[in-house]
């Protein structure tokens, strides 16, 4: 069956196992993990492409995906259960040959080509699940399109020193790409990829296929895809963006975007300009003791509140008990915080537990910078009465 032709449709991958967040994604996708008090890593890609206008979105999953497919359910938080587009959540599937895995962000889209041809796009825009922006991809289209460009590559201007962890785009004056270096030693340029594309489909698709057939192939856009196009004298342009963006790879990464929504005047202001949006369960009001003290905080809605709080988010539903002490921390939606316990720059996690009189965490100038990190607490888990968590400590 052929729908309506569509402009553009969005790919999003969001299949990864995301290792280095370790316990907060033993059983969870990585796009399903929390942030900001009430949204997961999803809600942005899926709010920036219905603000783009672009209603067809194929969401590519894989790793740990039930609580993922569950929270995306129809689409319709997004305003994306239209019956001509809408959003689609694409697993690996049997095949008569073999049953295979996605073995790489290219293979994931080769898989799905299918899916893609039933629209009949003029081009594809492919994105991660597990970035932190916002951004109207209808003005990079409008871009990709006044340059009639086979590829498009959304790219943040780094600071030099930074740029060797990013896979670097080197251009012409007029933004053309004629080089991809993948985090180079000695970097020519400071534009780094965002893992945002926008292709030509026509292009894309031959190249998918050709990609699949070669052993040799790692079946990835940035190792293999991008450069055989830059090699072919396909127009690859790079189109620049200014605004925030982090990828929440890590520990680290998830616990400082979440402090930097925080402040009269955030790096990130995650309530102004365009509304993300989520999957929003019921929950009343947040209830604050008389003797609880909030500075500088995110209280999200259903939350109880007696103990003290600095400088954090609490999710929904949470507790924080009598006595307690939250400082620079994310505490993940559910999370009940027992009487008297100290938690100072941590992420305790979804479902969890931390019983009275626990110690988590401490400040950095406590610690010698190569023994301090984040205190983490992983999802369901349980912290027993007086139990003390060092800096960087996983439980």
């Amino acid at each position: 069956m052929l729908f309506r032709k569509k402009d553009c449709i969005a790919m999003i991958l969001a299949g990864g196992q995301g290792s280095r967040l370790m316990v907060l994604t033993e059983n969870t996708a990585k796009p399903a993990v929390p942030f900001g008090g009430k949204y997961r890593l999803i809600d942005f890609p899926l709010s920036n492409c219905i603000h783009s206008g672009i209603d067809t979105v194929g969401i590519l999953t894989q790793y740990q995906p039930l609580q993922l497919n569950e929270y995306i359910g129809n689409g319709m938080p997004w305003g994306l259960n239209s019956s001509n587009g809408g959003i689609h959540v694409l697993s690996p599937y049997s095949k008569s040959e073999s049953s295979e895995w996605y073995k790489g962000t290219a293979n994931a889209i080769f898989q799905n080509i299918s899916f893609i041809d039933r629209y009949d796009p003029d081009n594809v825009l492919i994105l991660s699940g597990d970035h932190i922006y916002k951004m109207d991809y209808a003005e990079m289209l409008r871009a990709h399109n006044k340059k009639k460009a086979d590829c498009t590559i959304a790219v943040l201007d780094v600071p030099i020193e930074e740029a060797s962890r990013f896979g670097i785009m080197n251009t012409k004056g007029d933004g053309r790409v004629i080089e991809f270096e993948e985090k180079p030693k000695n970097p020519k340029s400071t534009k780094a990829s965002m893992g945002i594309y926008i292709f030509k489909w026509s292009v894309l698709r031959k190249y998918l296929i050709a990609d699949n057939e070669d052993p040799t192939s790692n079946n990835d856009f940035g190792k293999n895809i991008i450069p055989k196009l830059i090699d072919d004298q396909y127009k690859l342009f790079a189109y620049s963006f200014e605004g925030y963006w982090k990828d929440v790879g890590t520990i680290d990464s998830l616990w400082q975007s979440n402090m930097d929504i925080l402040g009269d005047d955030p790096e990130f202001d995650l309530f102004d300009g365009e509304k993300i949006y989520s999957r929003n369960y019921a929950h009343p009001s947040s209830y604050i003791a008389k003797g609880a003290k909030i500075v500088n905080s995110y209280i999200a809605e259903g939350s109880t509140v007696y103990g003290n709080v600095y400088n954090s988010i609490i999710s929904t539903g949470c507790t924080v008990g009598k006595n307690a002490e939250i400082s620079n921390s994310f505490v993940m939606p559910n999370a009940q915080i027992g009487r008297n316990s100290v938690i100072k720059y941590a992420i305790i996690g979804e479902d969890s537990v931390v019983n009275a009189n626990a110690r988590i965490g401490d400040l950095p100038e406590f610690y010698d910078k190569s023994k301090w990190g984040i205190a983490v607490v992983g999802k369901d888990k349980v912290v027993p009465q007086n139990r003390i968590l060092l800096p960087k400590e996983i439980f």
